[in-house]
């Protein structure tokens, strides 16, 4: 798993040749899928973006990076806009299903989130839903090292812009962050640079 991380970088130029196969693009939707969530909730959806008219679009707003439309495949990680007492219910029902028991028997965490709900601001539940979606990013990050697929985490983009080339308003979701998947340029000059991180000494605390 170390080798894995030192290997991986977040990858400036895809060889636009090279496509993932469809088997490793469901293993790794499927990390995302599985990916830990606040009270399980899982407040997101994930977006691969094949049409390559909106990847261009979304590139146009993105100052032009060459990774959206580079990299075999696009995966904009959205969260949902609100998160109120509808979602915790089908969340709920969704339990109650899986663990072949009654919603009833399931209130107590129903109330649980509800009030853990009620008590934040909708900024604040803005926020939270979005550090979900990170998490899962995380998980994808990693899953793509464990592989050997380059990956380029971007918060650089315009993400009105990309939730109106999606449509995204009018599914209840905002984009939070992008993720290209795909494998570098022979010729990516970062791809030979050694990584750069702080001493552990540094970063570690013991108390």
């Amino acid at each position: 798993m170390i080798n894995d991380l030192n290997w991986r970088y977040a990858t400036k130029k895809f060889d636009y040749s090279k496509k993932v196969s469809k088997q490793d693009l469901e293993d790794l939707l499927e990390v995302l899928r599985l990916s830990p969530s606040s009270f399980g909730l899982q407040p997101w959806k994930f977006i691969v973006v094949k049409n390559e008219a909106l990847r261009q679009e979304i590139r146009k707003n993105s100052w032009d990076q060459p990774q959206v439309t580079d990299a075999s495949d696009l995966i904009v990680l959205c969260s949902l806009k609100t998160m109120d007492r509808d979602v915790v219910k089908k969340f709920i029902n969704t339990i109650a299903e899986t663990w072949k028991v009654s919603p009833e028997s399931l209130a107590g965490y129903e109330q649980k989130m509800l009030g853990s709900i009620k008590a934040k601001s909708p900024e604040e539940i803005s926020n939270w839903m979005k550090r979900q979606v990170y998490i899962a990013l995380g998980m994808l990050l990693s899953a793509c090292a464990q592989k050997k697929i380059d990956a380029c985490p971007m918060e650089g983009f315009i993400p009105k812009k990309v939730d109106e080339i999606l449509g995204l308003e009018a599914q209840g979701l905002e984009s939070v962050v992008m993720c290209p998947i795909g494998y570098r340029a022979s010729d990516d000059s970062y791809a030979v640079l050694k990584k750069v991180r702080l001493d552990k000494s540094k970063v570690l605390i013991e108390r």
